[in-house]
């Protein structure tokens, strides 16, 4: 058997030894070794930057220079500075974002919010699909509330069309998006408590969606992208399955509200995390554009089946819940305040809903008139529109989605510095971002 190149080098003597062999006393270097130093790189783990690159060659982030004066100015270390990815990944961020932070020691100097790992380019695939394909399309967006994607949709499609939506189809369509919405905000609740450490509450969270989504899976056959609006109405009736769920769920459904409540709002270490930390004022609120709770939270009773009504919200009797301390304590008690008030509205919708249709009568292949419309509801999250379009073809012309979650998300250099690095996800957890409607 041939005996392998190494194991000679080893047993030689010094007359066996060739010129180039490294000497006994010297540390051998293997090929990936080498390789590292001829094509050095920042990314490659192998190479001792300080060493084989230099000080003078070493740009941690990003790998380019910088192309304005603002990235020349946050990627410029001070004395005690360094850089701190948090993300992309998902748990504790709220979806794919990657939030760079200079720190000086456990102190937040500033921070470069990194957007864009979810790209998917709905936009442009609605503009390629026909009116009733663009529903399916943005269902995966606001994947926690997709019923308030389609709604802003077919809400924008259907005065293009002078749609008359059917009152049952309407009744509807606020009954099964205020479920949505406390579905949404349970969730919310369990992740910030998750995002500080807590463990109990997401687990409490779960149970309640879970019941929730079965309700919607019961009317609308899918658990998560529903696809359940249409374009003058809503694809089926309420079922007895559904109804059924429902009736159970009402019965305990403010009493499981407080309950849930009750382990945050009475937790010591919860309160005295959230408490002052990422103060939101009004100004600044308003000029950013912040909707939703977190602009509530503000002291600004801005909500969009208010301020310009829509569906049957002007039949309907709740309130615009606020609060003036806009820190991330503020927003977390909006979104509890908003689950008392959803649950009121649901009340009201099986006790006023009419009979009849549930979708108006349209053709299979619609073509609207050239011209452009907005369409825009309350979502969980803030105010949800969508612009379109038309040219008269069977196809949008132009599709616009305006997402609540990334104007809130701009508010994130604004709050963090100052702040320590633990106060991070108390920060952006407050926030509710979801990166599926930012990265669209």
């Amino acid at each position: 058997m041939p005996t392998r190149p190494h194991a000679t080098r080893q047993h030689a003597g010094p007359a066996a030894r060739s010129k180039g062999a490294p000497r006994p006393s010297e540390p051998r270097q293997s090929a990936d070794d080498a390789s590292a130093r001829r094509y050095a790189s920042a990314d490659d783990p192998r190479v001792m930057l300080d060493r084989q690159i230099g000080g003078d060659l070493y740009e941690p982030i990003p790998p380019y220079p910088t192309r304005t004066e603002r990235e020349g100015e946050f990627y410029t270390l001070g004395d005690g500075e360094m850089f701190l990815n948090v993300g992309p990944h998902h748990p504790a961020t709220h979806g794919v974002l990657r939030l760079v932070l200079k720190l000086s020691g456990e102190q937040i100097v500033d921070v470069d919010p990194v957007l864009g790992y979810l790209h998917r380019g709905v936009e442009k695939i609605c503009e390629n699909s026909d009116y009733y394909h663009v529903i399916d399309q943005v269902d995966p967006l606001e994947y926690v509330s997709s019923l308030f994607q389609e709604w802003a949709a077919v809400l924008s499609f259907e005065k293009l069309l002078d749609v008359e939506v059917p009152r049952r189809a309407e009744y509807i369509r606020v009954l099964s998006g205020e479920l949505l919405r406390i579905s949404s905000h349970t969730l919310f609740m369990g992740f910030l408590a998750l995002d500080l450490g807590g463990l109990t509450p997401i687990l409490y969270s779960f149970i309640e969606r879970d019941e929730i989504v079965e309700m919607l899976a019961a009317l609308t056959g899918a658990r998560m992208l529903f696809n359940y609006f249409r374009i003058g109405g809503v694809n089926g009736d309420l079922n007895h399955e559904f109804l059924s769920r429902l009736g159970d769920w009402m019965s305990r459904a403010a009493r499981q509200t407080e309950a849930n409540a009750g382990l945050l709002n009475e937790n010591e270490i919860f309160v005295r995390r959230t408490r002052g930390v990422g103060v939101l004022d009004r100004a600044t609120a308003l000029g950013v554009g912040v909707t939703g709770g977190n602009l509530r939270a503000s002291g600004v009773p801005f909500d969009v089946r208010r301020a310009h009504p829509y569906s049957v919200y002007p039949e309907l009797d709740f309130n615009i819940p606020t609060r003036l301390e806009g820190d991330s304590l503020a927003r977390y008690l909006i979104r509890v305040d908003e689950v008392r008030e959803s649950i009121k509205i649901i009340d009201q919708c099986l006790h006023n809903m009419p009979d009849g249709p549930v979708m108006a009568k349209l053709p299979r292949l619609l073509r609207p008139r050239p011209g452009r419309s907005w369409g825009a509801v309350e979502g969980p999250r803030g105010m949800l529109g969508v612009y379109t379009i038309s040219d008269g073809s069977d196809q949008p012309f132009r599709f616009r989605i305006h997402d609540p979650s990334l104007i809130n998300l701009e508010t994130v250099p604004m709050l963090l510095p100052g702040n320590l690095l633990a106060d991070t996800m108390a920060i952006v957890s407050s926030l509710d971002p979801v990166m599926g409607g930012i990265d669209k």
